[in-house]
């Protein structure tokens, strides 16, 4: 292993690889900065420039927007008291209040610190349990594997804000996309009588246009019902560093328990930084002597906050490296980089192509690196960016979507697709309809009919799938978690209904 990765960390330390990865962590940071972006948003923008690179600068340039947007967020959260990202919600909590009492610089740097340190422990993470995942799940045959999916994709429906229904017939929707075009044994489906559909739809406009563009056309639609004033904020920040170090050597625990609780809730399927840094900040409140202080400043709510949701980089890549499913969004799209450059992932992957894993597990330490070194520097003009009006931002994103769209065969039938499945996604989006599910289903939808089909063709008994224990133990997995999220779901109308009745 260590062979693999110096070998890694020689074509990551690269001076054009290591260029790469700050652009990532730069732009990472400013798509965090801005409110309504999100860290998906400027992975999704990124994405297409990754085409015409080897697999490793193209990672490692993901991998540095990754790391840097997760902890962008924060910035707009703490100088503006609007979350940059979902998953910087809880910073604003007690970063707002202490910018607001005159310390902004001291918020900014345990928020950076709490970041930097929750990285490296979610690496740390990925490099123990990614391996030991990976070697177990050798064991996997198709059956496993399908089974594995279902649970996946039942999972993230089921934790879809209590929509359990619409995130099951978004699921199925996106393994709908999937079987457009020629099955295995080249019979054409859903074709129209379109040529152009033969070869089905790419992931990539399918992708922008259901989030992307979607949450583009939100974002205008908030703004429009959206009166207010644009807040006066003072840039001039200075880093109190001595004060931070201060505060840091006294959140220890709390970092270790937050990193901790963003590495395994990132490594869970259909979860994100979002679901981390509300349990890791209510377990700090839990844990604390003073649950009072929290929601008024304290530094206590700040590193909860941020080092849960930055944790959540390293544990994402678990499940999509050892076991080829994504556990969110942005995974999904890192996901689609490594199948556009010919890498399928999975157990496989790690004896396939360990020089490409040790420079995932190097890019997100030099990200984390990054990451430091450009919030402490440049934090102030990330606080101006985070004032651009969606006016501006949302035609230059769309357009960069559109050429981006375009670039992946220079056809322009991409681009109609990235337009027709984005005004699907706005639907769906109007409806409430949660759209994790539907992208997850439209990643994982190829790999799904392929098990499918090579189980069958070994034993065309669907008994196979319940007499086998582990395909088994994975179905039996999904209909639990169906049926807890009808029992919250349940427990939600009730306490709606009784608050009503109050």
């Amino acid at each position: 292993m260590a062979d693999f990765f110096l070998q890694a960390l020689g074509q990551v330390g690269s001076p054009m690889v290591l260029a790469l990865i700050t652009i990532g962590v730069l732009f990472g940071i400013i798509g965090g900065c801005i409110p309504g972006f999100t860290v998906t948003m400027a992975i999704l923008v990124v994405f297409p420039f990754t085409f015409a690179m080897d697999p490793v600068s193209g990672v490692s340039l993901m991998v540095g927007v990754f790391v840097g947007g997760y902890s962008g967020g924060l910035v707009s959260g703490i100088m503006l008291g609007i979350p940059g990202t979902p998953s910087s919600i809880t910073t604003v909590y007690d970063g707002y209040p202490m910018a607001q009492k005159g310390e902004p610089g001291r918020a900014l740097g345990i928020g950076v610190a709490a970041s930097f340190i929750g990285t490296l422990i979610s690496v740390a993470v990925l490099v123990f349990f990614g391996p030991l995942i990976a070697s177990y799940s050798m064991k996997f045959r198709p059956w496993e594997i399908t089974s594995l999916i279902v649970f996946a994709l039942t999972l993230v429906a089921g934790l879809s804000n209590g929509a359990m229904l619409k995130g099951l017939l978004a699921a199925a929707l996106g393994l709908l996309i999937t079987t457009v075009g020629y099955d295995r044994n080249s019979n054409l489906r859903f074709d129209f009588d379109l040529p152009v559909l033969g070869s089905g739809f790419e992931i990539l406009p399918v992708m922008i246009g259901i989030f992307a563009f979607s949450q583009l056309m939100g974002n205008l639609e908030k703004l429009r019902d959206d009166k207010s004033e644009i807040k006066d904020v003072n840039t001039n920040v200075a880093i109190p560093y001595r004060q931070i170090l201060v505060d840091m050597s006294r959140q220890k625990i709390n970092t270790l328990r937050s990193s901790l609780i963003g590495s395994l809730v990132g490594a869970l399927p259909g979860t994100g930084g979002t679901v981390a840094n509300f349990i890791s900040y209510d377990q700090a409140k839990k844990m604390s002597r003073h649950p009072e202080k929290f929601g008024t400043g304290t530094p206590d709510g700040i590193v909860a906050s941020e080092a849960s949701n930055s944790a959540v980089a390293g544990g994402a890549f678990v499940p999509t490296l050892a076991l080829g499913i994504p556990g969110d969004l942005p995974m999904a799209i890192m996901m689609g980089v490594l199948i556009l450059h010919g890498i399928t992932p999975g157990p496989l992957m790690f004896e396939q192509n360990p020089v490409l894993v040790g420079a995932i597990y190097a890019s997100l330490l030099i990200g984390a690196v990054v990451m430091v070194l450009c919030q402490l520097l440049l934090v102030r003009w990330f606080a101006k960016i985070s004032l651009i009006p969606q006016q501006v931002l949302v035609p230059v994103v769309l357009m960069l979507c559109a050429v981006g769209a375009f670039a992946l065969n220079n056809n322009l039938f991409d681009v109609w697709v990235l337009f027709i499945f984005g005004i699907l996604g706005y639907l769906l989006w109007k409806a409430e309809v949660p759209l994790t599910p539907l992208i997850l289903g439209v990643v994982l939808g190829d790999n799904m009919e392929r098990q499918l089909f090579r189980a069958l063709e070994l034993d065309s008994s669907w008994l196979t799938f319940l007499t086998r224990p582990l395909s088994a133990l994975f179905l039996a997995l999904a209909v639990v978690s169906l049926l807890f999220s009808l029992y919250q779901n349940r427990k939600i109308r009730l306490h709606a209904l009784e608050t009503k009745g109050e």
